[in-house]
């Protein structure tokens, strides 16, 4: 079937699902005008519309929302915290077309596969797909997950639809676009969820996870034991989600342990590994006393190049350090300022803000959700930064709730301090490696041809009496500020690790004598 009819009935149903908000807004603003209802409780019931209406629109538009629950500059505050709940979680439907797609990738013997599996009463059901539990020949119990007929093809013209959007967007509103990449936010999304429709993609990720969670003595990932494009079936988790834990069941030393297992694997999927769980929720993690922690489903995750990574890293030392104005401008090297940005302003912002963070416990604070407040900031003065920032305060805000069901107390900057003389010491590695090596000389033998002909050039014009020197006036400070704090920030950074890795080689000298 061709997609294009698909994209307009699409359109046709979100057109009719924004009809509806509009409709519901205008009564409630009728009703708050006569004094019938307060704006605070408009505010809640506008926000609770928008969550309804996503879900309503299917899987691609939960994602959206999710991923605008960490975007205070886009979205009103009340909205954002409505948009929070949202779990991607509907009513179970009939076994009957997802054994359709069980006999579509495993045939029609697909029976055979298990010793025993209950099609009458699913462990969970979502928009994307439903799972079940079954008993393999082995005897492992294992959980089967089945993608829900059709869902590519929807999923497909959802996004199709949202970039026309997004490029109608950036006519119509062209000053909202420089500060708001939305079609790269929108690119965010659709590779976070590339594995969500094809479950030999996410049955990667876990491999990639388990490899990662190995050093972990109290958090391990499921094991993969078949994938197709629509099936997965892998180990059970062992235990309840992280949300059910009851903290009597577990003594300190393990509830501690968990949650620094649980931030340390997140800190080195942030700074080395450059992969990570993009929604580690509390429905995500398993735990079970005297098994640790089991995290699940990985069908989102989250991707960095070594530059953001390492300017992250950077940014969180000058959080713990409370270094307000580093952080505003290793923040605004992370992307970049628009015409009419206020990096001053932002300094100060953040020469505020800052110190009210620093040092705080997860009892105390949100660390993500600062993380996406420090992008409202920046939003609002003009600064862009990379949409990937929006999918790592996601997975903070996330893995932070999720920990402060079982261990409040456990302070996130303690734990970083822990973890960064492993983090820099694989850093170090990486930059002294034979491979950074080659690319370091290439990149020079590159350059080579090109300095000395400029060099030879600038000779011949001295020679000839041809060398002119151009000073151009007028230039905008606010730019020129910019480009000297992006400056600054990228040679600190070079310089703090470059710092880190000669003082912990010291320290490691030491030791050994």
């Amino acid at each position: 079937m061709r997609l294009e009819p698909v994209v307009k009935g699409r359109g046709l149903k979100v057109a009719g699902c924004l009809g509806a908000l509009l409709a519901q807004e205008a009564r409630r603003e009728l009703t708050t005008r006569r004094g019938r209802t307060t704006r605070e409780t408009t505010q809640q019931q506008r926000a609770q519309a928008v969550r309804q209406a996503l879900e309503d629109l299917g899987p691609f538009y939960v994602k959206v929302g999710q991923i605008l629950s960490t975007r205070p500059d886009v979205v009103p505050r009340a909205v954002m915290e409505e948009l929070e709940q949202l779990h991607d979680r509907i009513t179970p439907e009939p076994f009957a077309p997802f054994e359709k797609v069980l006999v579509g990738d495993l045939g029609s013997a697909w029976r055979e596969q298990f010793r025993d599996i209950d099609t009458d009463r699913p462990l969970g059901a979502a928009s994307l797909a439903q799972t079940y539990r079954a008993v393999m020949h082995d005897g492992r119990q294992a959980v089967v997950k089945i993608q829900r007929p059709l869902t590519r093809r929807t999923v497909t013209a959802d996004m199709a639809l949202l970039r026309r959007l997004a490029r109608f967007l950036s006519r119509r509103a062209p000053r909202f676009s420089a500060a708001v990449d939305v079609q790269a936010m929108l690119n965010v999304i659709f590779d976070a969820m590339e594995p969500e429709l094809d479950f030999t993609l996410e049955a990667k990720n876990m491999r990639r996870a388990r490899t990662c969670a190995e050093e972990f003595a109290y958090l391990s990932v499921p094991d993969v034991i078949l994938a197709t494009e629509h099936v997965l079936v892998q180990s059970l988790a062992p235990g309840r989600p992280i949300r059910e834990a009851k903290r009597e069941e577990f003594t300190d030393e393990e509830r501690t342990a968990i949650a620094e297992d649980l931030l340390a694997f997140m800190y080195r999927g942030f700074f080395t590994d450059r992969f990570f769980h993009a929604d580690p929720h509390p429905g995500n993690i398993f735990v079970e006393p005297g098994k640790g922690a089991t995290l699940i489903d990985w069908g989102m995750t989250g991707r960095m190049d070594r530059s953001l990574s390492s300017t992250l890293l950077l940014l969180f030392f000058q959080l713990a350090n409370n270094d307000g104005a580093a952080v505003a401008r290793t923040w605004i090297s992370l992307g970049h300022p628009t015409a009419w940005s206020q990096p001053l302003a932002f300094a100060e912002d953040m020469a505020n803000f800052v110190p009210k963070i620093a040092t705080a416990s997860l009892d105390e604070l949100n660390f993500g959700v600062s993380l996406t407040a420090i992008l409202q900031m920046s939003t609002k003065r003009g600064i862009r930064v990379n949409p990937a920032i929006a999918i790592l305060g996601k997975a903070f805000a996330n893995v932070e709730g999720s920990i402060r069901c079982l261990c409040p107390e456990i302070a996130m900057a303690d734990v970083l301090e822990d973890e960064i003389q492993e983090i820099i010491c694989a850093l170090a590695r990486e930059l002294l490696s034979e491979k950074q090596a080659a690319c370091t000389a290439l990149e020079f033998m590159h350059g080579a041809p090109t300095a000395a002909l400029r060099a030879q050039r600038l000779l011949d014009s001295l020679a000839g009496n041809e060398f002119t020197l151009r000073i151009v006036h007028g230039k905008d400070p606010q730019a020129t500020l910019a480009e000297e704090t992006t400056a600054r920030s990228r040679n600190r950074r070079r310089a703090l690790l470059a710092a880190a890795a000669f003082v912990l080689w010291k320290l490691r000298e030491n030791r050994r004598r």
